[in-house]
């Protein structure tokens, strides 16, 4: 989508309508005021009108379109429902705007102009506007028109139109981050697997500054990596792990880690899921698509810091070779892992990534994401990250940033009880409860922490809900939603970039 800032300029004036352009206000409840007002004094009350005739309050996820006069500048009048610019946050524009995409498209709109009087909100709609605007769709070979968007331009309308293009400049550089990881989620596993993933982030990253490093099956066996590669095994498609480098801090400086499992299709392994649903164990390799889209975003912002990223990519498949319930694998980190399931496998790719990123890099302060269990979902659903981990601090940056975002986040706990249900008969650890199925996300975080040193702070996103809701919830798109990106962008920004 092409975005521009410009100066405001009199929306009531008579000229040719150009096809699809429409001018798009955000009110609150009550009486119009500012430009809503003013349109509706021109035309007579025609706007007025429209919103008693339907049922239009101006509340939150409400939009009503007016067809405007023959000979005005725009086609159409989008009320945006929300709240009054007093106390409204950037980012309830933001989600106001991403909301507004589907009214956008069903009316035909090819442009749209956004009225604001401040310039943080208009930045913030230009970003709501592209973040929903996402969509997959290069194997469709024929679609009727009617299902194409038409939404193509933006044009933001504010008193200071330079300092709004500076505030987008940076959330500009994030959506295309998000849209870098969706476009990894919703690629089919016989397109996007290891090797191939790998190789994608490195054409990509290493031209934009990142220093990229693809760590092939040998490699990995030398290094011991024995708990991932024992997940891989299965599978024709061998083992990478890929590692980034992105140092836009001072030398001396501390790296943050950021660590994702990459999956790129979970059958279960040997512990077969049922088919039902199984398709969307393509999206199991989300964890390493936000770790590429987040550093996809700090190159293209040149954000000040020294960040690490770790993706562990494998595909979980059941062939002869595979892993059994039963086996004993040796981690790089020297301990012994009984696999009791084979399709808890995603700890077993983090437990080396995990130790791998420490062991090399000793970082401070350490993220993985990982869309690891099914008991996060049936938890805290499509809607909230469950977090955990060692260190009240960064568990609080996380959350605090996802709160400011608006991608949600709930900490679930970790405890000795929870640490003694994953000790093995047989070995160091399994690598599930044998008790039963209680405490599932607390558990596989328990789980990862065996392998997090203690020097380490260190926090745990569980994304099983929020990878790739059933539907789309404001910025963020059903499908892969590209989820802790905006969040982990944020929290960076805030507590990890110029801070002394």
């Amino acid at each position: 989508m092409k975005v521009t800032f410009i100066a405001p300029e009199k929306i009531t004036r008579k000229i040719a309508g150009v096809t699809g352009s429409v001018l798009a206000i955000m009110i609150g409840e009550g009486k119009l005021t500012g430009p809503a007002a003013e349109l509706d004094k021109f035309t007579k009350g025609e706007i007025t009108r429209a919103i008693a005739n339907s049922k239009f309050t101006g509340k939150k996820k409400q939009a009503l379109p007016i067809l405007l006069p023959k000979g005005m500048a725009y086609n159409y009048l989008l009320l945006i429902g929300g709240s009054t610019k007093a106390d409204t946050t950037p980012q309830q524009v933001e989600a106001a705007f991403a909301e507004a995409v589907i009214t956008l498209n069903s009316i035909g709109a090819k442009s749209v102009t956004v009225l604001t009087e401040d310039e943080e909100h208009g930045a913030y709609a230009a970003s709501g506007l592209i973040l929903r605007s996402y969509r997959f769709d290069k194997y469709f070979t024929k679609q009727k028109p009617e299902k194409k968007p038409t939404l193509k331009e933006a044009r933001i309308m504010t008193p200071d139109a330079a300092a709004a293009k500076k505030i987008f400049a940076h959330l500009g550089a994030v959506a295309e981050g998000v849209y870098f990881a969706r476009d990894f989620g919703n690629e089919p596993p016989n397109v996007l697997y290891p090797s191939e993933f790998a190789n994608r982030v490195r054409e990509v990253l290493e031209p934009m500054g990142v220093k990229v490093e693809i760590l092939d099956d040998k490699q990995l066996t030398k290094l011991g990596m024995g708990s991932l590669l024992g997940v891989a095994q299965g599978s024709v498609r061998p083992a990478r792990v890929v590692v980034l480098q992105w140092h836009g801090g001072e030398g001396k400086d501390v790296p943050i880690a950021i660590c994702g499992k990459g999956v790129t299709f979970d059958t279960g392994g040997i512990s077969i899921k049922p088919s039902g649903g199984m398709e969307e164990m393509k999206y199991d390799m989300s964890g390493a698509g936000v770790v590429a889209g987040l550093f996809y975003a700090m190159a293209r912002r040149k954000a000040k810091v020294n960040a690490i990223g770790v993706m562990g990519l494998v595909e979980n498949m059941p062939d002869g070779n595979a892993i059994r319930p039963g086996d004993i694998l040796t981690s790089m980190s020297g301990q012994t892992i009984e696999v009791l399931n084979t399709d808890a496998e995603g700890r077993l790719v983090l437990a080396d990534v995990l130790w791998y990123a420490q062991e090399r890099f000793k970082p401070a302060n350490m993220v993985n994401l990982a869309t690891l269990t099914g008991a996060c979902v049936v938890a805290l659903g499509y809607e909230y990250c469950a977090i955990m981990g060692n260190d009240k601090g960064m568990i609080e940056n996380v959350r605090a940033a996802g709160e400011t975002v608006g991608e949600l986040c709930w900490e679930l706990p970790l405890c000795e009880v929870f640490d003694e249900r994953i000790n093995s008969r047989f070995a160091d650890m399994q690598n599930i409860s044998s008790v039963d199925r209680a405490a599932g996300s607390s558990i596989g975080g328990q789980f990862l922490n065996r392998f997090v040193k203690k020097e380490t702070k260190w926090v745990h996103m569980d994304i099983a809900g929020v990878a790739h809701p059933k539907k789309a919830i404001g910025p963020l798109t059903d499908g892969a939603s590209g989820f802790g990106i905006r969040l982990l962008d944020r929290m960076i920004s805030d507590k990890f970039e110029n801070v002394k």
